[in-house]
């Protein structure tokens, strides 16, 4: 901290009596004392970048007072700051015991901070004699937080009514929008190394009156991403390894819904045991005041307030204490206060461990990984560099830390002719708490049968593939690889791969992210295998994509490319109303010995290709695609070079103007067989309104006259439905005529004789189709049918006859017995009907 220039006049000398026993301490607060007492004046320039305040809480007491020409202004406090040389007076004798001086100066951290804790003297004789402060607000950008060090002197926490034997008393806060916090009170020779403090807040030391600044410096960097107010490391140190901590604003209660961290260093072949003391639960309305133990490569610990804490555990950890949302609605509701003692000792540690790993087919492997320590590991009794256990043993470690050993799991899972028909769940084992370190990996070897295949699924949810731009943050990360070793991804939860396909023996590998900040809960079901039979490509992923959440994909074994003559094929579902674009990114194209590389899209149930290129053609950087679709590609025999894409697969509303174009016609073409269809049911019932009374002709009568629809005669005895040969022009032109005027029938040609009746006739072209041979006494379709217009051809389906109608007779059907199985005919009544 820079320094504020003060000077001032003193009248008045300070002499020690010959033979008085005083410390030179004391001698010294009565000297300053008896100085500020007789100021007449001060004149005070404080440094740049620094403010000071002479504040006193007495409003109406004494007053501080400074000069401008010959104006004078009294107030009961006062701010200098911007370097301006002040001239400052006081209205009472002794102003140290009314007022306290503050100096506080602002450091900003973003990439990097402005500056470092500067503890230095701010002024001459005179200020030592007030009590002051020195501040430092501090900020840093979310959601980063600002770092003290305090590895030079160390910090110890202290109850906030105590105070230090040297009179040095520093205090750190956090500044939140609900207001600010106590992180806690401490002095100087702790075993606290460094504090960091989210977003803003202030560091301060009070100084009490008459005493000295002890000079000193503290770096100020920029922190972690925490997600506490607070978090405060503490490295125990061998002599006296037990240290005391006070939760923020002890004695009053923590902040509600909130979590302050610490971080213990824990001495080699030492154990440590937590307490809570002086213990005060809050009244919760929601969630629950709980302490979480985090240690490096094991599983979160999270235990409640009234629970056995921790007793004997080696290595380092991290405690974190989270509050509840509390219920103040009532008056006397009790917060959460808690003093939390950590304390360790050292012990040679022996360990002894039964390990029992049932019918699961599950083998563990423990491994030493630093020869040089001190940890001794036995197997039943014998000495081991390295154990391997497949059922049951008696283990045992002597002096062995977390970071001595290395534990792993593997399990082999094979069908050689009848396989599982139902999924095969892949379970992380747990393994006994006992052993010095927790399970570091699992590795499942799946050997299909001949020729079959490995289906993998996720039973939380699809995954994603760590790739760039879409890197895995999540705890856990799944690696699938091929037996001979060629890598396939790398995988984590929440993606849109729903199904991993693989033609060959596959391992699948699980490992903890975060180590011992995961939950074994969560981690304990990783994946379902199923073997099936043989797919067309090496490896099949079925995708299904969200709106406006791209997904990355890549050719296997990315970045390195893949295997010779090995295909991979993606299945993407598109909804409807939606399009994909496709984007090919870090394409890299070998040049081939023998065949070429291709990549091909094509939609799922098309013959035609969208897209397909060769390493020899220009490739093309995005493509878009309206409908479920295969992304194929395959690899050559590279003679240079390796074959490796990346492609981003992105969803969004479909633009495709043709699909639209389409839609609408097919709707109007809807609406049109509609309408036609509604108009033929009005003619058909207009025209059996006209043939329900007709004219039979008679030659031989100048008249016609309405008749009966049926003969005199049955039909056995009257031969009058018997013909030579119609006058069709006779008979039916009348007919013709009015659907002429009603708009049934277009123009019409004259008849052509029969060449007489048959029993069977067949199927004759219309006039229409081109055929001018029409017989007469069959059934001709009109030239407008009322039917709508003709459907395309179709293939027949195996075995399906074609089916029977009022327009077409079977061939091993005659006209008379059509006509009797659909009914009685009705004749028409003409002119003439004799």
């Amino acid at each position: 901290m820079k320094r504020a220039l003060i000077s001032g006049d003193f009248s008045r000398d300070y002499t020690s009596t010959p033979g008085t026993s005083m410390s030179l301490a004391s001698i010294q607060v009565l000297l300053l004392t008896s100085i500020v007492s007789s100021v007449s004046g001060l004149t005070i320039t404080p440094e740049r970048g620094t403010t000071l305040r002479i504040t006193s809480p007495q409003v109406y007491g004494c007053k501080v007072c400074t000069e401008s020409g010959r104006s004078q202004q009294c107030t009961s406090s006062l701010l200098l700051q911007d370097s301006t040389a002040v001239s400052v007076k006081f209205t009472c004798t002794a102003p140290e015991n009314e007022f306290t001086v503050e100096v506080v100066q602002n450091i900003k951290c973003t990439t990097s901070c402005s500056g470092n804790i500067l503890q230095a003297d701010f002024g001459s004789l005179p200020l030592q004699g007030f009590k002051r402060r020195f501040t430092w607000n501090i900020s840093a950008l979310a959601p980063k937080a600002f770092k003290i060090d305090f590895t030079r002197i160390g910090l110890r926490q202290i109850n906030p009514s105590e105070r230090c034997p040297d009179r040095h008393t520093y205090n750190l806060q956090a500044v939140q929008t609900t207001g600010k916090v106590a992180v806690g009170t401490y002095c100087r020779s702790g075993p606290i190394s460094s504090a960091q403090i989210l977003k803003q807040g202030s560091f301060s030391l009070d100084v009490s009156a008459g005493s000295q600044l002890q000079s000193g410096q503290f770096e100020v960097s920029v922190g972690e991403e925490i997600k506490s107010l607070a978090k405060i490391s503490v490295t125990l140190p061998k002599e006296n390894p037990t240290s005391d901590l006070l939760s923020p604003n002890y004695p009053d209660s923590f902040p509600d819904d909130d979590s302050m961290e610490w971080y213990f260093d824990v001495p080699d072949k030492h154990k440590t045991t937590v307490q809570l003391l002086n213990l005060v639960q809050p009244s919760c309305l929601k969630k629950q005041a709980a302490v979480e133990y985090y240690r490096t490569g094991r599983s979160a610990l999270v235990l409640r307030l009234t629970d056995t804490q921790p007793d004997q555990t080696q290595g380092d950890f991290s405690l974190m204490l989270r509050n509840c949302e509390m219920d103040r609605r009532r008056s006397g509701s009790p917060g959460l206060s808690v003093n939390i003692r950590v304390s360790a000792s050292s012990t040679a540690s022996l360990v002894s461990c039964q390990v029992d790993l049932g019918k699961e087919g599950v083998s563990l492997h423990i491994n030493k990984l630093r020869p040089a320590s001190d940890c001794k590991m036995k197997m039943d009794s014998v000495m081991k560099e390295t154990i391997t256990v497949t059922s049951s043993s008696d283990l045992s470690f002597q002096d062995c830390l977390p970071e001595d050993i290395q534990v792993t799991a593997t399990r082999v899972i094979e069908c050689s002719r009848l396989c599982p028909t139902i999924p095969i769940p892949l379970l992380v084992p747990l393994v006994p708490s006992c052993l010095p370190a927790p399970l570091n990996s699992m590795t499942w070897t799946l050997r299909p049968a001949e020729h079959g295949t490995v289906l993998l699924t996720a039973p939380t949810g699809p995954l994603k593939q760590s790739l760039p731009g879409q890197i895995c943050n999540d705890s856990i990360s799944i690696e699938v690889a091929e037996e001979d070793g060629n890598t396939v991804g790398v995988f984590c939860p929440n993606g849109a791969i729903q199904k991993v396909q693989i033609h060959n023996n596959v391992s699948v590998t699980w490992r903890s992210n975060m180590g011992g900040r995961v939950l074994r809960s969560f981690f304990k079901y990783v994946l379902n295998a199923s073997f099936e039979k043989e797919i067309s490509e090496r490896y099949i992923f079925t995708v299904s994509p969200s709106k406006d959440t791209p997904v990355i994909v890549a050719t296997p074994g990315w970045p390195v490319g893949m295997q010779p003559y090995s295909t991979v094929s993606w299945i993407v579902s598109v909804p409807a109303r939606m399009e994909a674009n496709l984007m090919f990114g870090n394409l890299s194209q070998p040049k081939c010995r023998n065949r070429h590389t291709d990549i091909r899209v094509q939609r799922v149930g098309r013959l035609e290709e969208d897209y397909s290129r060769r390493e020899d053609e220009g490739a093309e950087s995005q493509l878009t695609v309206s409908e479920s679709f295969y992304l194929n590609m395959s690899n050559c025999m590279p003679e240079r070079g390796q074959f490796s894409v990346i492609t981003k697969i992105t969803l969004q509303e479909s633009t495709n103007l043709l699909a639209i174009i389409l839609s609408v016609l097919a709707a109007l073409l809807v609406i049109s067989v509609i309408v036609l269809v509604a108009v033929c049911m009005m003619v058909r019932k207009k025209k059996r309104d006209v043939e329900h009374e007709v004219s039979v002709y008679n030659p031989f009568s100048a008249s016609s006259e309405p008749a009966q629809n049926t003969f005199p005669k049955t039909r056995e005895d009257n031969e009058s439905h018997v013909y030579a040969s119609i006058e069709e022009t006779l008979v039916y032109t009348h007919l013709l005529k009015k659907g002429a005027e009603i708009g049934i029938y277009g123009e019409f040609d004259t008849h052509r004789p029969s060449e007489g009746h048959t029993d069977s006739q067949e199927q004759q072209v219309s006039k229409d189709t081109g055929s001018d041979n029409m017989e007469v006494g069959v059934y001709q379709p009109f030239r407008f049918s009322c039917q709508g217009p003709p459907l395309p051809q179709r293939r027949l389906s195996h075995g399906e006859p074609m089916v029977d109608n009022e327009i077409y007779l079977r061939a091993d059907e005659s006209e008379e017995e059509h006509y009797e199985n659909t009914g009685p005919r009705l004749e028409p009544e003409g002119e003439n009907s004799a």
